[in-house]
């Protein structure tokens, strides 16, 4: 992403400053790497100009934390001064593994817990910092994004909190409906996609592929994720195809009203490769029978794409259906925290996305456009059409 990197021409809103709160450590060491790198390699600043005053660092990571008392209750705590500096703070909603002791008790931070430490922060450095940038990348409480009914609107109702407690701009990841922007139309809300990173995993370990039309298909596995699917496809010249899943609604298990039938809305599969795409694994059990499925209608192979793999009930299922043949890889992201468990999987792919926060990172601090972030749809078709030809590796493709 090299060539995103045309800044010269333009200046930094303030000194940049991320905060990584402790369920995105990981997440956010790797971006400040990438930071660093692009600020000493490529970017060309005058170095006593005071318009660049701590342009070039060793690290934009800011010392904050957020201690527990023995009740439960929490406090942030800036260790740093925020004056006048443009705030990025990456939070993972969805990290089950960090704990805190309660009245004796161990406790595992739930995605409210880190909501309320996030709030804790912005509430900390208000009024001191010049801009407050969020990086969410799973939506809090994005699967409640409609009202059904007497029900809470919490997804919506995060976005107007976050919007009143001051901050500039919120930064996200495929989101489950983006909508919820307009519970405060005039903040700042940019939703991203994974597909370029999902294709470099995906031909990096995948030497055999040939993406287009007449080879590959691109599966929706339901109606509400269909237009991600189809953006994908298009993205990469593939065929689009969707399961409707018929539910059971005089029923509610877990949650959710439980699926009766998948049915397929589509063209011939047999001897294509299939990859279904979607924002995310939570049980599996729905990715896995349109898995399923699609090997019973013989597609050649199938690989799932999903931006947040939660994998909530483990991973036995995902080894037993891999191991029947229903699935040739599952490829995910590391915006949300990842079991190791999963990691260890043969068949699990690594989407990393350090990198490309670090260019939305860079890119806002310096509030320039972020049309070629959004859609480097040019530069995959010119990788596709130099792999499909066999031309240069996957490795030799993709910077």
């Amino acid at each position: 992403m090299a060539d995103f990197h045309n800044l010269d021409n333009s200046m930094p809103v303030a000194p940049l400053r991320i905060i990584a709160m402790e369920s995105a450590k990981e997440l956010g060491a790797s971006v400040d790497k990438h930071l660093v790198s692009f600020r000493q390699t490529l970017h060309q600043k005058p170095s006593k100009d005071p318009a660049f005053n701590e342009y070039i660092k060793d690290s934009y990571l800011l010392n904050a934390e957020c201690p527990r008392f023995a009740s439960g209750e929490a406090k942030a705590m800036i260790n740093e001064s925020t004056r006048g500096k443009d705030i990025y703070i990456i939070t993972d909603v969805c990290n089950h593994s960090i704990s805190y002791k309660m009245y004796g008790y161990t406790n595992y931070m739930s995605p409210d817990d880190h909501y309320q430490d996030l709030k804790r922060v912005i509430q900390a450095i208000n009024g001191k910092a010049n801009r407050i940038n969020v990086i969410m990348p799973f939506l809090y409480e994005g699967r409640q994004h409609k009202r059904n009914g007497m029900e809470s609107l919490d997804a919506a109702s995060m976005f107007k909190e976050l919007q009143d407690m001051g901050i500039s701009n919120f930064i996200t990841f495929d989101a489950h409906d983006p909508r919820i922007s307009n519970a405060a139309p005039l903040g700042g809300f940019d939703n991203f996609m994974a597909s370029y990173q999902f294709m470099k995993a995906l031909l990096s370990k995948i030497n055999d592929l040939t993406v287009d039309k007449d080879h590959l298909v691109v599966i929706s596995p339901d109606e509400g994720a269909l237009d991600r699917a189809v953006y994908f496809a298009n993205v990469i010249g593939a065929d689009t195809g969707m399961f409707y899943k018929r539910r059971d609604y005089a029923h509610v298990v877990n949650g959710t009203n439980p699926i009766v039938e998948h049915k397929f809305l589509g063209s011939g599969l047999e001897g294509k490769d299939a990859i279904i795409i979607d924002d995310m694994i939570s049980s599996g059990s729905s990715m896995i029978d349109t898995a399923k499925q699609l090997k019973a209608m013989h597609a050649k192979r199938v690989f799932i794409c999903t931006t947040f793999g939660l994998f909530t009930d483990g991973m036995e299922k995902f080894d037993q259906a891999y191991e029947k043949g229903y699935f040739d890889a599952v490829i995910s992201t590391n915006l949300i925290y990842q079991q190791p468990e999963v990691l260890k999987r043969d068949y699990y792919l690594l989407a990393d996305m350090g990198k490309f926060l670090a260019t939305i990172i860079d890119f806002s601090n310096h509030d320039a456009s972020f049309e070629k972030v959004y859609t480097p749809t040019d530069k995959i078709h010119n990788i596709l059409d130099k792999y499909n030809l066999r031309e240069s590796s996957a490795e030799e493709l993709f910077d």
